[in-house]
């Protein structure tokens, strides 16, 4: 069997010396030439990796430095901090009203607008008195007849009693006497009862407010008959002060009450949409029992509420405040960022470059976050443009939002006392010069430079331009 030498054949660098190919090749020379193809693309592929990686592990390449990152920065504070409870709350009216009519008459007059704050004792209803007034009169005249009745059988009973005693009058006598006197002095108490009713009948016909409290709407207008605690007249609630109504998990008793052995709690109220001025009030109720159905326990607190900012019916965030932790680090939440290894954030060193660091996080509070572990008061976090960063970066602080987002801008506008000289004395433009008509203006240099030619004794001037045409020539 013969043997093909690539080397020989080609007459170039050997490919694969030490390889020799049968020849003739078996399967044809077809097959052969297609796995010499093969062969030769991944040496070239081979060849140009290595040589990019010859590139890279050099040194002739320099370092690709980038610039200052601009961002925004903030520091890690140290401030007391409450440790609260947060949930939904729903306010309630601390007392609430349902005013009726506890006899029945003719609605004669309303005393108060719908809607208006009423004071304790403040006239809101008058009911007509008129049937009321005369059941007085007659139960006062009962008393009075009985009164004469029972006078004169207390009489008749002492003369029966003197008679008895002589032996005159029988004992029957007297004790019938005796049983008239006793049955009018009780005649005298009923007769003083339903005068004492009458009066209330028609002190009932005045309604008076009986809390300070804001008034509702009429529910029966003047002019109707009104039933004796049938319907309800109008609804007082009473705002000064107010209740919130609102749970916590029962996981959380315990604490509140250890709490609340030490003092009274506070509790805020944070109003959708104005949450920056929280109502403050206090924690006065914690339900006896656990609700099972949902594992909460239900807290009431009571708000002064001098503003009215507070409404039944309203739903706020509830806030109660357990304790206060001194000296807590706290950093904006924009700051936080989360990745592979959990939460952390970009700390910025003393030679102005960052460093993500881990953190835990111990609760959040509103806009900021507290946290437990990984910063120390007085570092510096980035809070603005993490999205560009990388562990050793180095940045540029900005001091607004618009100059991170649009460094150009800042880079561009003139420094301060700069360009004012400018600015005072703007450029004005040179008017275009003429053409001169001496043609030795234009060519002066041309000619210049074909004299000093001519000095040398250069033969070889430049050809003259179509502008020396009185220029002689060489």
């Amino acid at each position: 069997m013969r043997f093909f030498d690539l080397t020989q054949r080609c007459g170039t660098a050997p490919i694969a010396r030490d390889c020799a190919l049968p020849f003739p090749p078996e399967g044809g020379w077809a097959t052969s030439w297609r796995t010499l193809a093969a062969v030769v693309a991944v040496a070239i592929g081979l060849g140009v990796l290595g040589a990019g990686c010859s590139k890279e592990s050099g040194g002739a390449a320099k370092p690709n430095m980038k610039a200052p990152v601009p961002v925004m920065v903030a520091t890690a504070c140290a401030r007391p901090v409450p440790m609260a409870l947060k949930t939904f709350g729903n306010i309630e009216a601390n007392v609430t009203v349902a005013v009726k009519s506890q006899v029945t008459g003719t609605l004669l007059t309303l005393n108060f607008k719908e809607g208006q704050f009423i004071k304790e004792g403040d006239l809101l209803f008058e009911i007509d008195k008129q049937p009321f007034e005369a059941a007085l009169h007659q139960a006062e005249a009962n008393l009075a007849r009985d009164q004469a009745q029972y006078e004169n059988a207390k009489k008749e009973a002492d003369r029966q009693a003197e008679l008895l005693k002589k032996g005159v009058a029988a004992p029957s006598d007297y004790d019938a006497a005796q049983t008239a006197a006793v049955a009018l002095a009780g005649t005298l108490k009923a007769d003083q009862a339903a005068i004492d009713q009458a009066k209330i009948n028609v002190a009932y016909c005045t309604i008076r407010s009986p809390v300070d409290a804001r008034a509702g709407v009429w529910m029966v207008d003047k002019g109707n008959l009104v039933s004796a605690n049938a319907s309800t007249l109008v609804v007082l609630n009473q705002v000064h002060p107010i209740q919130m109504s609102f749970a916590v998990p029962e996981g959380n008793l315990l604490e509140i009450q250890q709490q609340a052995a030490k003092g009274k709690l506070k509790v805020l109220a944070l109003i959708p949409g104005h949450e920056a001025q929280p109502e403050e009030g206090e924690l006065h109720f914690v339900d006896n029992t656990v609700d099972r159905t949902t594992g909460t326990i239900h807290l009431k607190a009571l708000f002064p509420n001098p503003r009215d900012r507070l409404w039944p019916g309203q739903f706020v965030d509830a806030v109660l405040v357990l304790y206060i932790q001194p000296d807590a680090i706290v950093i904006p939440s924009q700051a936080i960022q989360t990745g592979q290894k959990g939460t952390f954030v970009f700390v910025v060193k003393a030679d102005g470059t960052v460093e993500d660091r881990p953190i835990t996080i111990d609760r959040p509070i509103n806009s900021e976050t507290v946290v437990a572990k990984g910063l120390a008061k007085g570092e510096t976090v980035v809070v603005d443009g993490q999205l560009r960063l990388v562990p050793g970066s180095k940045i540029v602080e900005k001091s607004s939002l618009d100059e991170a987002a649009h460094p150009e801008k800042a880079k561009s506008a003139p420094a301060a006392g700069e360009g004012k000289e400018e600015q005072a004395k703007p450029e004005t433009p040179e008017a275009p010069k003429k053409a001169s008509s001496d043609p030795a203006a234009s060519t002066g240099v041309r000619l210049k430079s074909k004299a000093a030619s001519a000095e040398k004794g250069d033969t070889t001037a430049p050809p003259a331009s179509a502008g020396d045409k009185g220029a002689p020539k060489p």
